[in-house]
């Protein structure tokens, strides 16, 4: 057997605890030979007893069965199986060990393998959740998911135990719930769906193969979902229709009946625009992150806050919640260090409205207690059977909405924005207005963070380096040169424009400058509409057709009469 480097072949994490033994046996009894791919099983053991789980498995299988030692190679249609009491990564295409320190709440050495095996295998590790108690697996999984990997997860029914199966399913991450005698069917279909060309790289320039079949799905999308992808990457697009094709049994040649199954299976659309929306987070992601925000950045703007202006927190992409909490977990803390009564409000946005529900439900499984301590678990949190729930001070302080960053009107006034990880999925246009979106929302000196692969772009004058590793930026107040920027002044908003007959009247220069406004208004502004107290529309501005429509019957001017009905309530709400 040759030693594999990381994206030679794939490696699936097998995660297991109580009944998992089982479980274990029938899946690599089920294993073909030949398979070519690498098994590394953690199953949950008494650290204090030696494991017998070499022993017990290496007669039910064609693979060789190894308990891992530190340094050990991953090798094709090799079984490795954790030690006890020990945590398990992987390096350079070899196991490594290490102790786990000592922390409060569960262990969790399957969150901990899943998330190194998704950084060194991406596309090509997979994880598969077996019987067992509580949540380990749970947080790794979306990891793995959000890497391109693949997730199965026992069928709960089936499980002696099924915990961890019922844990993994309700994060929404989980690719295919299957009894056991089926995984291993799954992941051989899906690690030869594989093989296919991966990345734009090595796929061949569509006007030199065939039409590109990329803007179909897309506008497919776009007009059978509330989601336009237009301005994603289209490498990252293409990996993960290739990967939903691949889960249907489809190779890339048949392109053209996936585009019918599309078409004609509504649930598949919804599955592929989940797939495309990457939801992936945790309480205090990036600890080095959150230590500086919680002893420098938010302490000192708790302490300059005038007592009676609100503190205003935009996280754009939240996903299901986790860094909003964590953002209000640390602000109300300081606020109670400083002894100050300062409001706070938390807007927390994303274009995936189940991820948005999830958040505000507010319920977390017990698997955060690897990420968030005791003393947080006991102030912000109610325990319930299965996992955590957010109290109601920590609620009322986030505000949740489903909102489309690159389309909807962002929130203004706000000492601090926080988009992790979500500019990476994006084009360079759309970087780019995200960016000047955020320039616009923050007050002067608000605070810009970043995920750790992003940064604001190259000598923006916009924003000053705060601290570079950690990706935070402070606002500065004036826009670069030839920047198009919006006034939060509601006097500069209300000059409406000068009338043709009216320009002629005036000098040649201020008949330029009126021309010039006029003309970047009418290209640069966002849609707005001025309305009186019964909802009449007296001026409007930007592109408004992509809201509104001339109402049927006798003629108005009626705002929400005119607008589409996916935006009727909301707009109501909001006036």
């Amino acid at each position: 057997m040759a030693l594999g480097h990381a994206g030679d072949f794939t490696v699936v994490g097998i995660g297991a605890s109580a009944g998992g033994l089982d479980a274990c046996r029938k899946l690599v009894a089920a294993m073909p030979a030949g398979n070519g791919m690498a098994f590394i099983l953690v199953q949950h053991l008494d650290p204090t007893h030696e494991s017998m789980m070499v022993n017990l498995l290496a007669g039910h299988t064609h693979m060789t069965v190894l308990q891992v030692t530190d340094g050990m190679p991953i090798e094709r249609e090799h079984l490795y199986v954790i030690p006890p009491g020990t945590y398990l990564a992987v390096r350079q295409g070899a196991l490594q060990l290490s102790t786990p320190e000592a922390r409060h709440g569960a262990r969790l050495p399957f969150d901990f393998l899943l998330q190194s095996l998704a950084e060194h295998y991406g596309p090509r590790a997979n994880c598969v959740i077996l019987s067992g108690t509580g949540a380990d697996g749970s947080q790794g999984l979306k990891v793995i998911k959000a890497k391109g990997g693949f997730v199965i997860a026992q069928k709960p029914e089936e499980a002696g135990f099924d915990g961890m199966p019922r844990s993994a399913i309700a994060t929404g991450n989980v690719d295919l719930v299957l009894p056991v005698a089926e995984i291993p069917g799954a992941l051989i279909n899906h690690d030869r769906g594989l093989a296919l060309p991966g990345s734009l790289e090595i796929l061949p320039p569509p006007d030199q193969a065939r039409p590109d079949w990329l803007p179909a799905i897309v506008d497919l999308l776009r007009t059978n979902t509330p989601h336009d992808f237009r301005l994603y990457k289209q490498g990252t697009l293409r990996r993960r229709i290739e990967r939903r094709m691949a889960l249907r049994g489809l190779e890339l040649s048949a392109v053209d009946r996936y585009l019918d199954v599309l078409r004609s299976n509504k649930d598949e659309v919804d599955l592929l625009a989940t797939d495309l929306l990457i939801n992936v987070t945790r309480f205090f992601r990036d600890s080095a992150v959150f230590d500086l925000l919680g002893k420098t950045i938010v302490p000192d703007l708790v302490r300059n806050q005038p007592p009676d202006q609100l503190l205003r927190i935009w996280v754009s992409g939240c996903s299901t919640g986790e860094e909003a909490y964590s953002l209000a977990m640390l602000f109300r803390e300081a606020i109670t260090a400083a002894k100050l009564n300062l409001k706070l409000q938390v807007f927390a946005s994303d274009v995936d409205p189940d991820a948005i529900a999830s958040a505000r439900s507010g319920f977390y499984p017990d698997a955060i207690e690897a990420d968030v301590g005791p003393a947080r678990l006991a102030r912000f949190f109610t325990k319930e059977e299965t996992g955590y729930r957010v109290s109601p001070e920590l609620r009322a302080a986030v505000t949740f909405t489903v909102q489309d960053v690159l389309a909807d009107p962002p929130f203004s006034r706000l000492d601090l924005v926080s988009c992790r990880n979500m500019l990476i999925y994006l084009g360079p246009e759309a970087q780019a207005k995200v960016i000047a979106l955020f320039h616009f929302a923050l007050r002067d000196g608000g605070f810009l963070l970043l995920g750790s692969s992003e940064t604001i772009g190259h000598a923006d004058a916009r924003f000053e380096v705060v601290a570079k590793s950690e990706r935070i930026y402070r606002h500065n107040g004036r826009p670069r040169s030839g920047e198009i920027t919006y006034s939060s002044n509601p006097a500069d908003s209300m000059r409406l424009p000068v009338r043709r007959g009216q320009i002629q009247g005036l000098s040649r220069q201020a008949a330029l400058a009126e021309f010039c406004r006029r003309h970047v208004m009418e290209i640069y502004a966002p849609a707005a509409v001025l309305i009186n107290h019964r909802h009449e529309c007296l001026y409007s501005l930007g592109p408004t057709e992509r809201y509104l429509r001339v109402a049927p019957g006798h003629p108005t001017h009626d705002l929400l009469a005119m607008a589409h009905d996916d935006l009727r309530i909301k707009l109501r709400a909001s006036i």
